[in-house]
């Protein structure tokens, strides 16, 4: 078969070229689409066209955090594998997951509660932690939001897309109410997941470093 003598930046070509002719007129602006379309390339879903939700001004407030050095952590060791490095130490950005961390978990297990809001209060603790990435636990989204509501937290972005049956659209629809006023970028439904949220980011620092 011809894939399999292709090389990676030629098959990535190639199916940035068949998402692009499938979604058609999809209506998003070139920058957001640049998003939406890493979001349909991990996951062969064409739904994101319908359902991303994207705050107004986000992808100029992201390429700011970012260029500026922003911190940035995720709910999940997948999804930390999933961003790119290289690109993340151009920038200056450390990118961290806590979930796994000792302390973590004994303040999980000392306060009754789940590892990922542990890892969240754990994590907005550190001021230069500014972007928040979630693609796998609801609880950890709305830990964050109750952070951000109580003045304890002040994202410069939050990614949110946990996948899931319980919890994790009505996690996303609290996010995108907006009434936080912080930058995000989710989607509306059950669907998401840790490699949604990398490639989110991903699509982020390629539009970043391209504005450089």
């Amino acid at each position: 078969m011809e894939s399999l003598t292709m090389k990676p930046e030629e098959i990535e070509t190639e199916s940035f070229r068949i998402i692009d002719c499938e979604a058609g007129d999809h209506g998003w602006a070139e920058s957001e689409w640049q998003i939406v379309r890493r979001a349909i390339h991990t996951s062969a879903d064409f739904e994101y066209v319908q359902s991303m939700v994207l705050s107004d001004d986000v992808v100029e407030e992201a390429i700011a955090a970012l260029t500026s050095g922003a911190g940035i952590v995720t709910d999940t060791n997948m999804a930390l594998s999933g961003i790119s490095k290289p690109r993340m130490a151009a920038f200056g950005c450390a990118v961290s997951c806590h979930v796994a961390d000792s302390d973590v978990a004994e303040l999980a297990t000392r306060e009754g509660i789940t590892r990922s809001i542990a890892a969240m209060r754990k994590a907005v603790a550190n001021p230069a932690n500014r972007i928040f990435v979630i693609g796998n636990a609801p609880t950890a989204l709305f830990e964050l939001l109750r952070l951000v509501e109580a003045g304890a937290a002040k994202p410069a972005l939050i990614i949110g897309l946990p996948v899931g049956f319980v919890g994790a659209e009505e996690s996303k629809n609290a996010l995108a109410a907006g009434g936080h006023a912080i930058p995000f970028i989710t989607n509306i439904g059950r669907k998401g997941g840790s490699n949604v949220a990398a490639a989110v980011v991903n699509a982020l620092t390629i539009l970043a470093t391209e504005r450089q």
